[in-house]
């Protein structure tokens, strides 16, 4: 690994942990330089690196900064949109643009466990942070909770929160798979960006700790607005990685 990448990948390793929070400074390229015994010039390649991934923005005057648009979104704070928000200090915010029932297509009965064509609720809701929409969550619902997603009112910023207070459904494991997708006509539209342009999606299938299934949900993000952190350990694989 080069110099400027080390640095590169330490660096983000400590913002995501929160040591350098969304608006804050780092320190000067002179003492990076000191902390990691490597030259100014690498510092400023992996500082240029982190410009260019959307983790940095430089200011005149100011020197780097962490882009105030970037939330890291540790892996264990997936079941909730709203809750993870509210922990980093943000206003959640959701809206129902669309929900109806449907007999489940053959891969949605697979994946949720339900036999062929029965019944199951899609939903297609916009999340928002801070007043700011930055992402899309297609929802379908297994039958069983057809009558406890329509009895959650179309506003409500978190979903997940209701149906664990209000009606005791816990969410137990989720198997999750992230890639890159081009934003299709509907997404561009709703999210007010080009259509192609780039989208990070994060699908989901959720579970009861009886194992039953709860949803499956193809959620599209906007770039740069939210990261993803993971951790691994020679005990752990919270994450595979799948070619397609």
């Amino acid at each position: 690994m080069t110099q400027y990448r080390h640095v590169a990948d330490s660096l983000t390793g400590r913002i995501l942990e929160g040591e350098f929070p969304p608006g804050a400074s780092l320190p000067s390229e002179t003492a990076l330089a000191g902390e990691y015994a490597v030259s100014r010039g690498t510092v400023r390649g992996a500082l240029a690196a982190l410009a260019r991934e959307g983790m940095l923005t430089s200011r005149q005057g100011s020197g780097w900064m962490v882009h105030s648009g970037r939330h890291a979104h540790n892996f264990e704070q997936l079941r909730s949109f709203a809750q993870w928000a509210r922990s980093k200090g943000m206003e959640p915010g959701g809206r129902v643009i669309s929900m109806e029932t449907d007999q489940a297509t053959v891969d949605e009965a697979r994946s949720l466990r339900l036999t062929d064509r029965a019944p199951v609720l899609r939903v297609l809701r916009i999340r928002s942070l801070d007043g700011r929409d930055v992402m899309l969550e297609r929802t379908t619902y297994a039958t069983w909770m057809i009558p406890v997603v329509q009895a959650i009112p179309p506003g409500e910023a978190s979903v997940v929160q209701i149906m664990n207070e209000r009606f005791g459904i816990l969410t137990a494991h989720a198997d999750h798979v992230i890639d890159a997708v081009a934003a299709s006509t509907d997404d561009a539209e709703l999210l007010g960006v080009r259509r192609s342009s780039p989208l990070l999606r994060l699908r989901r299938q959720s579970f009861e700790p009886s194992g039953r299934a709860i949803e499956r949900s193809d959620d599209r993000y906007l770039p740069g607005a939210i990261a993803f952190q993971v951790h691994a350990s020679a005990t752990e694989n919270p994450l595979e990685r799948t070619v397609k």
